[in-house]
């Protein structure tokens, strides 16, 4: 909780708080690792319907990612005097989907081209604005990463034609 408590106190201003909020809004449902991989599939054509594959596997692992909530059903954090800087779909926390949709699209795209490595940067940026906005615990984020990390490296990329 101390942690929780230091990302919502520490470092806002209006300038970090707006680049959180931006970096939440196109974390929404996978969509920025929608549109990466998209733009990768016409920059890198060889490898076509692997990066198609790698940024639908994003929304694909929001679903993923929602059966384990319901099973777990951890509430989301709540800060006396610090409300959340966002909403959210769900009262679910554990995991979180941003956190997980960006890490399994992003390890995806690693695996078709290790260069594409540096989006784990965006996708780490992603998962660390949740609990700076108050909608998830740390831990919500660090089982994000690990979902995301598995599904990433499991998902079939590579199909007959």
């Amino acid at each position: 909780m101390r942690i929780l408590y230091a990302m919502r106190t520490r470092f806002h201003g209006p300038a970090t708080e707006a680049f959180a909020k931006f970096l939440g809004r196109i974390g929404e449902w996978g969509a920025v690792w929608v549109v990466i991989g998209l733009v990768l599939a016409v920059a890198i054509p060889d490898h076509r319907r692997e990066f198609l594959h790698a940024g639908l596997l994003a929304p694909v692992s929001i679903g993923i990612n929602f059966a384990v909530k319901l099973a777990v059903r951890r509430k989301r954090p709540v800060l006396e005097g610090l409300p959340p800087l966002g909403g959210a779909p769900s009262s679910l926390s554990f995991p979180s989907a941003h956190t997980t949709a960006s890490f399994a699209a992003a390890t995806a795209m690693t695996r078709i081209e290790p260069a594409c490595a540096v989006l784990l940067l965006l996708a780490a940026a992603i998962g660390l604005c949740r609990p700076y906005l108050g909608m998830h615990y740390p831990s919500d984020v660090l089982g994000g990463v690990v979902l995301g990390v598995v599904l990433g490296l499991g998902a079939p990329l590579h199909f007959p034609n």
